[in-house]
């Protein structure tokens, strides 16, 4: 195997795969190195499900998704396999809750379909949940989820079809930036090419460290819960929606779900987590406090999972940055390095997407796309 490469590519997860296989796809020679194995539980990457939705407070990411769904039409085309479930989706709270007066405005100003319901009506239509009576229900019929590690390991599967070599259990031991190449040494062998994108998830930091460049990205240790009633019945995907409860003024922090798909549980979790100081010694072993903390919430809103137990809990790195947009975009110092970075809490969904225009950044320089929330020049002085 030769060591010389048009594009390497740091990180296997959502938006690394989806990067090597936008560039092998034009047809960049690519190696893709990914330190743990292929759809590893390690980061933020794999599971059942993400959601996916048009539902945004920014119109930024409105527009950014009319863009994406088509993305992930083609994907399944090529693939072959079913990737996007659709249920509809609620955002539901307070109505004067800010960020979802923010959501229903960049709703509005889309033109996407959408309807507003109140609390009674909402009650009626979804039965499954209980609304407070000041609260408002935004309902988007194109919303659902995407099968997480199935993605991943698609974008792979045709990243290889089309050419790129990627490489698991690999880690990057170095990375060495020249005017107009780069070495990187990984897994105790040595490979260079014309350019370079960093897309490790929790890992970009220390790695970006390297290239002389620091970035304010924070880890949050996550936990994510798969609950199993007595009756799922209302609990599947065939018959309920995906959510996202605006209650962080009333339980500490917005919760979010996804309904059961063949036997997954109910998915639920916080919106957040306690910080992470050191990847190495991040602690996987689930809490059960984690599931403790969520029924209160469950008993007002979902009281169908409120004494259920958890089928599954698993941990769930979050990677943000302090305003929690992306970062998609050329190194500052060195204009043949892509970074892709600060993803968690929302950004699977966008993975497709973000996959191209990496590819376009490190090929053209620019990407077509909106990006304009996501350059690295916001947090440099």
């Amino acid at each position: 195997m030769h060591n010389s490469y048009d594009t390497i590519v740091i990180g296997a997860g959502a938006m690394g795969s989806a990067a090597a296989f936008y560039l092998a796809k034009r047809g960049q020679r690519v190696l893709l190195l990914e330190q743990f194995e292929i759809d590893h539980r390690k980061g933020s990457s794999y599971g059942y499900s993400r959601i996916i939705r048009y539902s945004y407070d920014h119109p930024e990411y409105v527009d950014l998704m009319k863009d994406t769904f088509p993305l992930w039409f083609a994907l399944e085309d090529e693939l072959g396999e079913t990737l996007y479930h659709q249920t509809g989706g609620i955002d539901f709270g307070p109505a004067d809750d800010k960020s979802l007066r923010d959501t229903i405005k960049a709703v509005e100003m889309s033109g996407i379909s959408h309807e507003l319901l109140s609390a009674d009506e909402a009650r009626k239509r979804f039965p499954q949940f209980c609304f407070a009576g000041d609260f408002q229900v935004l309902c988007q019929p194109d919303s659902g989820f995407v099968a997480a590690s199935s993605a991943v390991r698609g974008h792979i599967q045709l990243a290889r079809r089309h050419g790129a070599i990627v490489l698991d259990r690999t880690p990057v031991e170095d990375i060495r930036v020249a005017p107009q190449s780069v070495d990187v040494n990984a897994g105790g062998e040595s490979y260079s090419a014309g350019g370079l994108i960093v897309a490790a998830g929790s890992w970009a930091k220390t790695l970006l460290r390297r290239t002389g460049l620091e970035l304010p990205l924070r880890l949050l240790r996550c936990q994510l819960n798969f609950m199993a009633p007595a009756d799922m019945g209302p609990f599947e995907s065939e018959r309920c929606p995906v959510w996202i409860a605006h209650v962080s003024e009333r339980f500490s922090e917005s919760v979010y779900g996804i309904p059961s798909h063949e036997g997954s549980g109910f998915k639920i979790a916080f919106h957040s987590g306690p910080p992470v100081s050191r990847l190495e010694y991040i602690d996987y072993e689930p809490d059960a406090s984690n599931v403790e903390s969520l029924r209160p919430f469950m008993r007002a809103h979902i009281p169908g999972i409120a004494s259920a137990p958890a089928r599954e809990s698993r941990i769930c790195l979050y990677t943000q940055t302090p305003d929690e947009h992306f970062i998609i975009d050329r190194h500052p110092e060195h204009q043949h390095v892509a970074i892709g970075a600060g993803f968690s809490g929302h950004g699977f969904k966008f993975s497709t997407m973000v996959g191209k225009m990496l590819a376009d950044i490190a090929l053209d320089g620019h990407t077509p796309h909106n990006d304009c929330l996501f350059k690295i020049s916001r947090f440099l002085d």
